[in-house]
């Protein structure tokens, strides 16, 4: 039985950003009355990639934020609220790091279609690579009435031919996605299990930071359905407990500066 042999975290691109888009907890960033006056806690937002090396192919889980990322969420508006820092690492440059270009991917999957996850879709939309997406968020994204809604930006992702799935799916032995809607449609977060250092699972934007998971889990302000975000979110507790598994989440400034990033290091 094949299984992937290492995996790679590459770095996609920082954003800045009020902490109240991540996070909604009492004392940090909804205030008492001794408070009211509290300045809002303006944070970093860091975004990854992760490289799968596999006998099956090299399988890439989402793509970061593209580097023209002013003019292109100006549509939005949302360029004031998530600015990308100066001199931030795209992942272009990131797979370069590893002498790889966008043509050397076999699989793309995309955990959901925001626009700083599913930004750099169309660098692998050439036919040579299998790009993956839930079905509820292909159907939900491509849907929306106009250029964008939120931070779904469909320039980003329409005209790409993709390959749908709905549910928990195996990519290839030993990768597999996690159906964790909530904050969209169909966010997905990803599953690998490596021969020496177990199960990780890569939240995405299911659980964006360490303090979000809890127990008990807390919210965030870009949240489509509480209800079923929670529900994910405990998923994914169970899923981690019965594994054992280190949870890697989607958008932790601190648990970001003590991961192995490429080309530094990497899981086995």
């Amino acid at each position: 039985m094949t299984a992937p042999s290492k995996v790679h975290l590459l770095r996609t691109g920082t954003m800045e950003c009020d902490q109240t888009w991540l996070l909604l907890k009492p004392g940090a960033t909804i205030t008492d009355r001794a408070n009211t006056r509290k300045e809002a806690v303006w944070t970093t937002c860091p975004t990854h990639a992760v490289l799968i090396e596999h006998p099956d192919g090299r399988i890439l889980w989402d793509t970061g934020v593209p580097r023209d990322w002013e003019t292109r969420w100006a549509p939005t508006g949302l360029q004031e609220f998530f600015p990308v820092q100066e001199g931030t690492t795209y992942l272009e440059d990131s797979l370069a790091a590893l002498e790889l270009t966008p043509d050397d991917i076999d699989v793309l999957v995309l955990s959901h279609l925001h626009f700083d996850h599913a930004a750099n879709a169309k660098l692998f939309a050439g036919g040579r690579t299998r790009i993956v997406v839930n079905s509820e968020e292909h159907e939900g994204a491509l849907g929306i009435d106009g250029p964008f809604k939120g931070a779904h930006l469909k320039a980003d992702y329409e005209g790409i031919d993709y390959e749908l799935v709905s549910g928990d799916a195996e990519i290839a032995p030993g990768v597999s996605v996690i159906a964790t809607p909530g904050h969209t449609w169909g966010t997905m977060s990803l599953r690998v299990d490596l021969p020496e250092t177990g199960t990780k699972i890569f939240t995405s934007d299911a659980v964006y930071l360490g303090e979000s998971w809890g127990p008990p889990a807390i919210g965030a302000a870009i949240v489509w359905d509480s209800v079923r975000w929670l529900e994910s979110v405990e998923k994914l507790r169970r899923i981690a407990e019965e594994t054992n598994a280190e949870v890697i989440f989607g958008h932790d400034p601190e648990q970001a500066a003590a991961l192995p990033f490429a080309p530094d290091g990497y899981f086995a």
